[in-house]
């Protein structure tokens, strides 16, 4: 019985892990579309890119949307694809963000740093889900 507890814990916490995944997806696609003329413009401009329009809307509209469809796949497929694509999707960003301001490695707040532990979290979940 206790061992069947404890793995009902584990799936428990993994969910709690999951779930909180899903806000930081959801929650920055919805924040770069509010924000698509304010601080979304400014984080492209302060990395060199603020012409033409066009292109920095595509880059802010195209994030968004690759935000919303993990957290999506997060939240209704959960899986090893899901946590597979997060993972890409994270790395991915951190580089482009790396390449355009390395500097935000030094931010006090660590918008780059804190991807250390969600890459990690995503790690987690996909050695935990069922192949």
């Amino acid at each position: 019985a206790r061992e069947r507890a404890g793995m009902r814990q584990g799936a428990d916490d993994d969910r709690l892990l999951r779930l909180s995944l899903v806000a930081v997806w959801l929650v920055t696609a919805v924040v770069s579309i509010v924000e698509l003329d304010g601080q979304s413009r400014r984080v492209l401009a302060e990395a060199g890119i603020a012409s033409p329009p066009w292109l920095v809307q595509l880059l802010i509209v195209g994030g968004a949307a690759a935000d919303l469809v993990v957290g999506l796949a997060l939240w209704w497929r959960p899986g090893r694809a899901s946590y597979l694509a997060a993972l890409g999707l994270l790395l991915l960003m951190t580089a482009v963000a790396t390449g355009l301001q390395p500097a935000l490695w030094l931010h006090p707040l660590g918008p780059l740093l804190k991807n250390l532990p969600i890459a990690a979290l995503l790690w987690h979940l996909y050695r935990r889900a069922v192949p």
